[in-house]
């Protein structure tokens, strides 16, 4: 049996070391991790983006697994491609699971002043996290964060708050924890919760985000 290809995409400000604690079997899967590239300009349209992030799936029939942001551009490249399941982790389906602080910083244009410095920069923040359970916390924050391409994360901050569904995906399956800070799950439909999981459970809830990622794949 053909093994499925599963593309995994990662968030805003990250890379594919944040899939690292997946466990995903090597019999059933072929796992490949995306990085982010860099856009052309800060104007470049999100799908024409998408499609040049199409060029590294080379795949037929794909899983497509983004997380965050990563799961935004997961539906984007799902316009371009024939897709076997699109798997949304801690991320948004639609414009309306957007947290209202989204539109105000859409309507303000203040997303332009996002200090992207605190993650270019990360590692000067260090001193704050103090104790064996901060010093984890910013271990898995740095994890997280390991992507520093300015120019990339303030066109990601622009678009994940621009981002309107002009073609709703189909085969859409929604992971998400109920502590998530930033997608709060009070404005999420239709998905399968994770208990005290929160933006970055990727990294903290990857046994159980596993399993659900295996039994939705195999029962499909």
């Amino acid at each position: 049996m053909a093994k499925i290809p599963i593309y995994c995409i990662p968030g805003l400000g990250s890379g594919p070391e944040i899939f690292k604690n997946l466990n995903l079997s090597e019999e059933l899967y072929e796992v490949f991790t995306l990085k982010w590239i860099e856009p052309i300009s800060n104007q470049e349209e999100i799908t024409d983006y998408a499609q040049r992030m199409c060029k590294h799936v080379i795949k037929e029939n794909p899983v497509l697994l983004g997380v965050s942001f990563g799961g935004i551009m997961a539906q984007e490249m799902g316009n371009h491609l024939n897709c076997k399941k699109i798997i949304l982790i801690s991320s948004l389906k639609h414009q309306t699971e957007k947290p209202k602080i989204f539109k105000f910083l859409k309507v303000t244009k203040l997303y332009q002043l996002a200090p992207c410095s605190l993650i270019t920069n990360l590692e000067r923040y260090r001193i704050f996290f103090i104790g064996v359970k901060l010093k984890r916390k910013f271990n898995n924050i740095k994890t997280y964060l390991n992507y520093r391409n300015k120019k990339q994360l303030q066109w990601a901050i622009k678009n994940t708050l621009l981002w309107q569904v002009k073609k709703e995906s189909k085969n859409i399956v929604h992971i998400h924890g109920n502590k998530d800070g930033v997608f709060p799950i009070k404005h999420i439909s239709n998905y399968i919760e994770i208990n005290n999981g929160n933006h970055s459970m990727i990294l903290t809830k990857a046994k159980e985000i596993s399993a659900i990622i295996n039994r939705v794949l195999i029962n499909n």
